[in-house]
């Protein structure tokens, strides 16, 4: 289902200033974990679940803030999305960020739905490791330094991804290849926890495109919300819209959930120097 929309956030990715020596390349580390389909035996039930609604955007179903826990907390107040909020310019952003006096768009719901999550339980089971339920694989990526001074992971312009015909960075692991045609390990989620260094001077973003869920956090407070199984939607994320302070350092946080066969899109953008952070440990909270 790679059908993406022709809505471009060109105008949030404003000029880059070049920092010294900044790094042509940054490599980060989070954690993959693999799933069975609903289908098979030891099958987790959200994963090739087809949404009541069907498939499309579902917002809300995730809480705006992370849990003590360093994970997203499951709500089931769902909705699904007819239009995305976006800024003056069109380009999509989260509902969250939403702020009339900057000429935004809001968003605009269809009906409830909890875009194919059985329960607060199950999904609870996503970005932890169970024994039975999934296996945990480690996943380095690499962004790449362009000529704007952004730095860009794209599964279609890297050569391993683009052998396998979209970002399936587990072929044959885990609980290895479902079957099927094409016969991909379709059934994960990713999680990635990372920090930088906000400067109010840095006209510093964060995008993404893909597909299926995706929630990025900043200082834990949800400002990308992706949620459902879709096909390559995008958001992106102006920091200054979120109330940081100068020259601290902050974490952003990477949800993702590749759920359904068929495709499987992962792109992001930023001109944050991004570092690895710590994978949480339950004892953390976010002010």
């Amino acid at each position: 289902m790679r059908l993406i929309i022709p809505i471009t956030i060109a105008s949030l990715l404003p000029t880059v200033f070049a920092a010294t020596n900044p790094p042509e390349t940054i490599e980060l580390t989070g954690t993959i974990r693999d799933f069975k389909e609903r289908s098979v035996c030891g099958g987790h039930p959200d994963f090739e679940k087809r949404p009541s609604r069907g498939f499309a955007q579902y917002c809300k179903n995730i809480s705006e803030q992370l849990g003590s826990d360093g994970k997203p907390v499951f709500t089931g107040n769902g909705r699904k999305v007819k239009y995305q909020c976006s800024d003056s310019d069109w380009n999509p952003i989260c509902w969250t960020l939403y702020d009339s006096s900057l000429g935004d768009h809001n968003i605009v719901f269809r009906k409830p739905s909890t875009g194919g999550i059985q329960s607060a339980e199950s999904f609870n089971q996503w970005f932890q490791d169970v024994e039975g339920v999934n296996i945990s694989i480690p996943l380095s990526i690499t962004l790449v330094r362009q000529d704007d001074g952004s730095y860009v992971f794209d599964d279609s312009d890297d050569s391993y991804y683009q052998s396998l015909g979209g970002f399936f960075p587990i072929e044959n692991q885990g609980w290895g290849n479902p079957g099927g045609s094409p016969d991909r390990n379709f059934h994960f989620t990713f999680e990635l926890h990372t920090e930088f260094t906000y400067d109010e001077q840095g006209a510093q973003y964060f995008s993404f495109l893909g597909d299926d869920d995706v929630w990025v956090f900043i200082n834990g407070q949800l400002v990308i919300d992706l949620g459902g199984v879709h096909s390559a939607i995008e958001q992106g994320v102006d920091l200054t819209r979120l109330n940081l302070t100068d020259g601290e350092t902050y974490p952003l946080d990477f949800f993702f959930a590749e759920r359904h066969r068929t495709q499987s899109n992962f792109r992001f953008q930023t001109n944050l120097e991004l570092e690895n952070a710590s994978m949480p440990t339950g004892e953390e909270s976010y002010d």
